[in-house]
């Protein structure tokens, strides 16, 4: 094949275009949490701590507090996402499951093989399952 035919190939995976999307997307979100975390987190932080002098903290020439800053909201981003993504998500996504779907397949109580749940006689054995219990 040649380069043109197999960049196509390549760009025309489910893959490929579904990365993107979430590349896009991913960036679209972050922008909203990053806006959430300095527009609520952080004056909410800065409010517990001496007003924002303490990102100016300086040890000599290294800039402590810019550090402390960047550790802080890294904290509290990744606080945010993990209380929005993971247990938010994760809840509503318990709520949406299904109850658990009847058995479809039981076991046969003499040869141990899988078959259907409505099977009066084991395809394996032949033996007669209209009395057990599986």
């Amino acid at each position: 094949m040649s380069f043109k035919g197999d960049f196509k190939a390549f760009i025309s995976r489910g893959n490929v275009v579904d990365m993107a999307i979430a590349v896009v997307v991913g960036g679209a979100f972050g922008k909203i949490v990053t806006a959430f975390v300095q527009g609520i987190i952080m004056p909410a932080v800065n409010l517990m701590l001496p007003h924002s002098e303490w990102q100016e903290w300086t040890l000599g020439p290294l800039q402590v507090g810019a550090l402390l800053g960047a550790i802080v909201d890294f904290l509290l981003i990744s606080l945010a996402i993990f209380i929005v993504l993971v247990k938010g998500l994760g809840s509503i996504n318990k709520l949406r499951s299904n109850p658990e779907a009847a058995p479809s397949a039981k076991t046969c109580p003499y040869c141990l093989e899988t078959v259907p749940f409505g099977a009066k006689k084991c395809k394996f054995c032949a033996s007669s399952l209209v009395s057990t219990e599986n």
